[in-house]
C-alpha cells in the first residue's frame, strides 16, 4: 500500500483500522508459512525496537506508544514483551490507532486489540505474545499509536529506552480514549511493545537492522523519523519494484557484538530480536564500534569471528546477510591508535572475506577526504561518532537496494 494513502485524510485513516471481530491464537510466533496468512501471504514486520531491562514500572498505568510504520498490509499484530522482568505482568486493555497530533489520536481509528480472544492478558517473566490479527489495513509510513494498560507491574520492566520518540503515561485506564486531555506524561521510551507485524503478499519481505546507537538513531532529530534506517524504509518505499518493503529496527544504544551491557550481546539476543520476527528476508549488521572503543583488549579476530557466526546463523535461517563497515571516530573521548587498528582490521575483513551476502562501506562514505579517521564534519553532530540527520541519510542512501535479497 503506497506512504501516499496514508495521508487521505480522516475518512482513510479510520478506515485504516477496521472494527471487526477478530480471529487467531495469542503468543504463537508466526511464519511466513502460517496458514491464517492464508494463500499467497505471510505476516511481515513492518516495526520493531529491540528490548532491555528497564526500570521499575509503576502499576494501574496507562502508556500510549508512538510508533512509525514501513511496510503497510492488513491484520495488524503487535508483540508484547516480558523478556526483561521478573514478575508477570497484565495488560488489562490494549488499543491501536491513528495519530493526530501529539496524544491526540484520529478520530474513530482506536481500535480494540484482543489476545486469544480476551481483552486482558497477563505474560509471565521472560515471555513475550501475539495479539490476534486486528482486521483493516494500515497504510506503510502511518504513525501507529498502541495504548496499554498495565497493571500488577512489579520489578524491572522489558522496553527501548531511547526512542527518539515522544510517547505518553498517565495514571489509570485511559486506552480506550482518543482524546489528549488525560495524557499528561510525556516520555522518550517504548515499554513492553517491542514489535508489530502485517499481513501482507508472500513476494514482500522486510530487514531488520541489527545494530547500536547509531542504528538506534542517538543524535537524530527527534519526532522526526531521521534515524538511518528511517530514510531506508523511505527509500524502499519509493522503489515500486524493490521486494524488500519492510524495516525493523535492532539496533540498542551502547550494544557491543560480543559482551553484554548496553542489551545483550547481539550474539545473545540475535534469536530474539532478530531472527524471531516474521516476513524477514534480510539482516542488515552493522555493529562493532562498542566492542572496539571499550578499551578491553578485542582484537580483529574477536570481531570477526562474531561476524561470522552472527552471518552463519542469519544464512542456516535462510536469511540474507548484508555487513557494513565501522565507521571513523577519531575525536571520541576512547579514540585510540590500538582501536584505530583494530578498526581498520575489521573493516579490510568485512570489505573481502565473502562472508556477507553483500557489503555497504560505511566507512568510506562517511569519513573526511582529509583524515580518513575522522566522519566527515558535514555528517558529523559533533561528538565524532554519531552522525547527525544528514549523515544518517548518506547512510541509508549508500545501500544499494538491490543488495537487499538474494537467492537463499
Amino acid at each position: 500500500m503506497r506512504a501516499g494513502l496514508a495521508r487521505r485524510g480522516a475518512a482513510a485513516a479510520v478506515a485504516a483500522l477496521l472494527c471487526v471481530p477478530v480471529v487467531g491464537s495469542a503468543g504463537q510466533a508466526r511464519t511466513r508459512h502460517d496458514p491464517a496468512a492464508g494463500a499467497g501471504r505471510h505476516f511481515a514486520v513492518t516495526w520493531a525496537a529491540s528490548a532491555d531491562r528497564q526500570g521499575a514500572g509503576p502499576a494501574e498505568r496507562s502508556y500510549r506508544l508512538v510508533v512509525r510504520t514501513s511496510v503497510g498490509g492488513d491484520a495488524l499484530r503487535i508483540r508484547l514483551t516480558n523478556a526483561f522482568g521478573e514478575h508477570p505482568v497484565t495488560f488489562s486493555s490494549a488499543y491501536a490507532g491513528l495519530q493526530r497530533q501529539g496524544a491526540e489520536l484520529v478520530a474513530g481509528s482506536n481500535r480494540r486489540l484482543t489476545f486469544g480472544g480476551q481483552r486482558s492478558v497477563t505474560v509471565a517473566a521472560g515471555e513475550t505474545i501475539l495479539s490476534d490479527p486486528l482486521p483493516g489495513r494500515l497504510a506503510a509510513q502511518s504513525n501507529l499509536v498502541v495504548s496499554l494498560y498495565v497493571t500488577g507491574a512489579q520489578g524491572p520492566t522489558s522496553g527501548h529506552g531511547m526512542a527518539m520518540q515522544t510517547s505518553y503515561a498517565t495514571s489509570g485506564d485511559h486506552a480506550a480514549e482518543e482524546a489528549a486531555t488525560n495524557w499528561t506524561d510525556s516520555m522518550t521510551s517504548w515499554y513492553w511493545l517491542d514489535a508489530v507485524s502485517v499481513r501482507t503478499s508472500t513476494a514482500t519481505g522486510s530487514v531488520v537492522a541489527l545494530g547500536d546507537s547509531i542504528t538506534d538513531g542517538w543524535a537524530s532529530s527527534t519526532d522526526a523519523n531521521r534515524r538511518w534506517p528511517d530514510y531506508l524504509s523511505r527509500r524502499l518505499q519509493a522503489a515500486p519494484d524493490s521486494p524488500v518493503r519492510g524495516v525493523a529496527n535492532a539496533g540498542i544504544s551502547g550494544n557491543k557484538v560480543l559482551a553484554d551491557g548496553a542489551g545483550e550481546a547481539a550474539l545473545r539476543r540475535f534469536d530474539r530480536d532478530v531472527l524471531s520476527q516474521p516476513g524477514v528476508d534480510t539482516i542488515f549488521v552493522y555493529e562493532g564500534i562498542n566492542d572496539i572503543k571499550a578499551h578491553t583488549g578485542v582484537t580483529v579476530d574477536d570481531l570477526t569471528t562474531g561476524y561470522r557466526e552472527l552471518a552463519d546463523r542469519a544464512h542456516a535461517a535462510g536469511k540474507c546477510v548484508v555487513g557494513a563497515t565501522v565507521m571513523a571516530y577519531k575525536g571520541w573521548p576512547e579514540y585510540d591508535a590500538a582501536g584505530e587498528a583494530v578498526r581498520q582490521g575489521v573493516n579490510e575483513w568485512i570489505r573481502h572475506s565473502g562472508v556477507f551476502d553483500a557489503v555497504v562501506d560505511f566507512d568510506r562514505i562517511t569519513r573526511s577526504p582529509y583524515d580518513r579517521q575522522a566522519l566527515l564534519p558535514f555528517l558529523d553532530s559533533g561528538d565524532h561518532v554519531h552522525p547527525n540527520d544528514k549523515g544518517m541519510q548518506a547512510m541509508a542512501d549508500a545501500v544499494d537496494l538491490a543488495a537487499l535479497r538474494c537467492d537463499r
